[in-house]
């Protein structure tokens, strides 16, 4: 074998051992990322997850509307993208504990039962007023000592948390999408599917609660999204009673 041939035949030696090298680096970061991915929703290959929904006002039939289909795609995205399944629930139709399977809740609490029963069970420092009939406080969001009004079209809350009582790698949190108006529940979810890689490394695999704020939405749909705050300590924290307000003896 003469120079030329040997330097030919190492080159491409060369260049095989480089390609390996390149595909299982790339192989080992997209799996690194996958496995982040997978704990940080708590649905690890082949795990059974949960979409509740609710039910559009006026019928027994499971009717969501179109801005609540949207989030449920959202979320059918993230679900598929770790090797999951999920099983689209009616929220008067679900009858499992917490943190059986990771579970995304979408919808307020005065149209999904199941949301209004984590806000109380879980989230007690938050109210949702859905008691006025009209006017600025119909749907507003009391958290803590603030009170957070809809705009309807100009300014719009949202709540996005994930919530879990275990540390373990693979724990089933819930995630909560709760808005003043459908298409905050898919603003909510269009931000954790961009934002989730962030998410994961602020707050590893605890809890949090978020408020977010849906800017313009008649103009620009669900895609302008700022944060507000992190909510998470008074949203766990119970409001004072009225008589402790009052002072009542």
């Amino acid at each position: 074998m003469n120079d030329d041939v040997r330097n030919i035949v190492l080159g491409v030696i060369a260049a095989g051992v480089s390609a390996g090298l390149g595909w299982l680096a790339r192989t080992y970061l997209w799996r690194r990322r996958l496995r982040r991915k997978q704990a940080f929703f708590g649905l690890p290959d082949n795990s059974e997850s949960l979409l509740v929904v609710n039910r559009e006002a006026g019928g027994p039939e499971l009717t969501v509307k179109r801005h609540d289909v949207f989030a449920l795609l959202e979320l059918a995205a993230l679900i598929k993208d770790c090797h999951a399944n999920a099983q689209v629930v009616a929220h008067d139709a679900t009858q499992q504990g917490f943190g059986e399977r990771t579970e995304f809740c979408v919808g307020g609490p005065g149209s999904n039962r199941r949301m209004a029963a984590h806000l109380d069970s879980l989230l007690p420092g938050v109210r949702v007023d859905l008691e006025a009939e009209s006017g600025p406080d119909r749907t507003s969001f009391r958290i803590g000592g603030e009170v957070y009004r809809l705009e309807r079209g100009r300014t719009e809350y949202v709540l996005l948390a994930r919530l879990t009582v275990s540390q373990r790698r693979y724990a089933r949190p819930v995630f909560l999408f709760c808005g003043q108006r459908a298409i905050n529940n898919q603003a909510a979810t269009r931000y954790l599917a961009r934002n989730h890689e962030r998410l994961a490394r602020k707050h590893g695999g605890g809890s949090f609660v978020l408020l977010l704020k849906v800017v313009n939405s008649q103009a620009y749909g669900p895609d302008v999204v700022e944060l507000v705050a992190d909510v998470t300590r008074v949203a766990q924290t119970p409001l004072p009673t009225p008589e402790a307000t009052s002072g009542t003896p």
